[in-house]
């Protein structure tokens, strides 16, 4: 099958269509909206092509990621409060209470880590989300919320403030999953590393559809160094961040499938209900390797 090329610019191919008019548009004639890609005649631009530099800044306000970010810097004060220790510690009872672990999530039994230990009679089903905004220390946050802050600029303008927030709770509770599955079921795990990397795999798949090589070279080269890291040094959940990173790929393979299947239809509602399918998957499937013991 011949691939299209854009309307303006009928030397350049590309896989992305306006989502209004189902015009074939290249990177240079992609105006990014809450619902999609937009010519520039159906973003209203008449006269000039946009210059989308999906690269840097994006070109839109990313609302959702700093609310994302004061939600997990909320969070951590509450840890603070709740007798973590400060600067570099964890602990307290808002870590405690909210920490994955099997054992609490499933049957019941013993939970340690960050000077902790708590006997839990299990069921406690939101540690599965509550997990992934606690953070072990102002610098284990830092990173996060850096990561974030980067991917957010680039990503949220691109796919709209619903997307982005759909992709990255499907990461978080898919590095859940992951956590579960390569943890001990009696060790605490926390961190917004899981939505962050599938985050991460997002943006590249979506960049890549769209177009933007220079993108896909540099997060992916980034990327690679992460996972470096996440072998290589200790303590670190290797479950969560794999886990993130299917997560990501799965809600960036749903954006760039309504790309390239549904150009010039309203393709928000869909995505978000399969969205909202998936995370619902990935949080059963915590539940079920937390209370069966599914764990390697």
């Amino acid at each position: 099958m011949p691939t299209a090329t854009c309307y303006r610019h009928p030397d350049r191919e590309t896989g992305v269509a306006c989502s209004r008019c189902g015009r074939p548009i290249c990177p240079d004639c992609m105006t990014p909206t809450s619902v999609g890609m937009r010519c520039p005649e159906c973003a209203g631009e008449k006269t000039q092509v946009k210059q989308v530099n999906y690269g840097a800044v994006g070109s839109g306000a990313a609302t959702a990621t700093m609310v994302l970010i004061a939600i997990n810097v909320v969070v951590y004060l509450f840890e603070v409060v709740g007798g973590s220790g400060g600067v570099g510690s964890t602990g307290g009872r808002v870590f405690a209470d909210g920490a994955l672990c099997g054992n609490a999530i499933g049957d019941g039994g013993l939970c340690g880590g960050g000077g902790v230990v708590i006997e839990t009679g299990g069921g406690e089903w939101w540690r599965v989300i509550t997990s992934g905004f606690l953070h072990q220390g102002i610098f284990h946050l830092g990173l996060n919320m850096f990561a974030l802050y980067i991917l957010g600029q680039v990503l949220e303008p691109a796919i709209g403030s619903a997307r982005f927030v759909a992709v990255y709770l499907v990461s978080l509770l898919a590095g859940s999953v992951g956590a579960l599955l390569l943890s001990d079921p009696q060790t605490f795990t926390i961190g917004a590393s899981g939505a962050v990397y599938g985050l991460f795999l997002a943006t590249i798949l979506i960049a890549r559809q769209r177009g933007f090589t220079q993108v896909v070279q540099t997060l992916g080269f980034w990327l690679v160094l992460n996972l470096v890291f996440t072998f290589s040094v200790s303590g670190i959940s290797i479950g969560g961040h794999l886990g993130g990173l299917v997560g990501g790929f799965l809600g960036g393979m749903l954006v760039v499938f309504a790309e390239r299947r549904m150009a010039g239809r309203e393709t928000l509602p869909v995505e978000l209900a399969s969205m909202a399918a998936l995370g619902v998957v990935c949080f059963v499937a915590a539940i079920v390797v937390a209370t069966a013991g599914i764990g390697f």
